[in-house]
């Protein structure tokens, strides 16, 4: 969210800057200069679903939400999708019926929401996706616990549709749409332990549920979260979201409701981005530092083992945000961050301005640190060879067997979920030749003349390590 919020601000902050010295006629001139260097909104922009879940009291079940849930994907079909047009220069459109790109391609509709049930389970899970992303992202989680749990992989209020439903979605629809899911989930397991895995703002949300219940006296409701990319703390320029999005309904100009406006290639993720959806994503982290404010060291206790896996680099969340504002702000209770440092080769080393490791040094020096910080880092050996060492404990070493791949100096925000065999992300290239291959793409040319940033199609999209990662999240779940 980031890089393209901040895009949005300077123009904003540019007009600010004028009103200021006494005229807000360049609010409109700076608004209107702006919005005509942008793409025109396409009906997936500006489309409204009646179905979209807003906590109405109606829906007090998750088999309720799924009912909803038909009603919303039947409108997406009948308003968007078979009015779009089968057009040539739409073959990686994800609303044109048979392109690359459409989701009915896949074996599952990973945009909707699902539940894998099992008589025999040991445990519940419930998976919860980032913003602007649908179940998809977490469809590895679920396959690898399916054989010994009950499985809730839930789309998030807004998501998996068009991007039109971030536009007036909350932080409060997304956190009821959760707790009736975990209701749904005690209810199956009764007294069986239920477990909660949340990417991004999923990741967020997961700690909001804990927080409020342990707000209000109550225990939480699971034995333990695990949390990749959380959605903790965000750049102070996305207090500047809603201004923007206020902005453009004073002056009735739709796209300033936007930060990137972009063609929807993806299957499983909007690539356009509305500005509220990173407000909701702000109010959202500023919700839980509020509740941890509240929240006496023993009351803190009652929160479950936190093991969260990180990215040292992370355009989109303020990765010492996560050591600031969530482990910080624990009581031991065997929780541990893991933190995947850049690759350090003499080149890259050489091609990086400031080393990104080094605040978390110096706060490992000053302060006491009640949880486990593990790195995983170069081993000075072999090409590539990664370890995991403790900062906490020094001396503590643990080989990792995957190590980083060639030419890729880090890991990134949206890397963690997905392994190396993904068909969408993952960098080789599948004999499915009727499908969008996002991962396996290397376009090469002039900057500026696709619709989608060259800078988006370099990010690192797979993670070279989710082998570890999974080996370490099933300590918690399943030891």
């Amino acid at each position: 969210m980031k890089s393209i919020v901040i895009g949005s601000a300077k123009h904003l902050a540019f007009a600010l800057f004028y009103s200021s010295i006494g005229t807000s006629i360049a609010l409109i001139v700076a608004a209107v200069w702006y919005l005509n260097s942008r793409p025109e909104l396409d009906i997936w922009h500006t489309t409204e679903l009646k179905a979209q879940y807003r906590q109405q009291p109606s829906i007090a079940s998750f088999n309720d939400y799924l009912r909803l849930e038909d009603k919303l994907f039947a409108e997406v079909e009948d308003k968007v999708i078979a009015k779009t047009k089968s057009e040539s220069l739409l073959v990686l459109n994800r609303y044109v019926a048979g392109s690359y790109s459409d989701p009915g391609k896949w074996a599952e509709n990973w945009n909707r929401s699902f539940e894998w049930k099992n008589d025999k389970a040991d445990y519940g899970i419930l998976l919860l996706h980032g913003m602007s992303d649908s179940p998809y992202a977490m469809q590895y989680f679920a396959k690898h616990y399916k054989e010994s749990a009950h499985v809730i992989g839930l789309r998030l209020p807004g998501h998996g549709t068009l991007p039109s439903g971030l536009v007036d979605v909350t932080w409060q629809d997304m956190a009821a749409a959760v707790t009736i899911a975990t209701e749904h989930l005690k209810r199956v397991m009764q007294d069986k332990p239920i477990y909660v895995v949340g990417f991004s703002t999923g990741a967020a949300l997961a700690l909001n549920h804990e927080l409020e219940n342990i707000a209000i006296g109550k225990s939480g409701d699971f034995s333990g979260l695990v949390f990749l990319s959380p959605a903790i703390g965000l750049p102070p320029v996305a207090v500047g979201a809603k201004w923007q999005s206020r902005l453009g309904h004073l002056l009735g100009l739709d796209k300033l409701s936007w930060n990137s406006i972009q063609t929807e290639y993806d299957p499983f993720k909007y690539s356009s981005f509305a500005v509220n959806a990173g407000d909701v994503v702000y109010q959202l982290a500023s919700r839980n530092v509020e509740l941890f404010k509240q929240l006496d060291s023993r009351a803190r206790e009652r929160l479950a083992p936190v093991l969260t896996f990180q990215s040292l680099t992370d355009d989109t969340v303020d990765s010492m945000a996560v050591v600031n504002d969530l482990y910080l702000q624990l009581s031991k209770n065997q929780h541990e961050l893991v933190m995947f440092d850049i690759n350090r080769t003499q080149v890259n080393l050489s091609l990086i301005a400031t080393d990104p490791l080094t605040p978390y040094t110096d706060l490992i020096k000053s302060a006491k640190l009640d949880f486990d910080f593990t790195i995983i880092e170069n081993t000075g050996d072999k090409r590539g060879a990664v370890q995991a060492r403790s900062l906490t404990t020094d001396s503590v070493i643990k080989p990792v067997t995957e190590q980083w791949p060639k030419q890729t100096y880090s890991l990134s925000h949206v890397a963690l979920p997905f392994p190396e065999m993904d068909e969408l992300y993952g960098p080789h290239r599948k004999p499915v030749h009727h499908r969008v291959q996002i991962g396996a793409g290397a376009s090469k040319g002039e900057r500026g003349v696709l619709s989608v940033p060259s800078s988006e199609m370099l990010r690192q999209k797979w993670n070279p390590f989710f082998n570890y990662m999974i080996e370490k999240m099933d300590t918690l779940i399943t030891d």
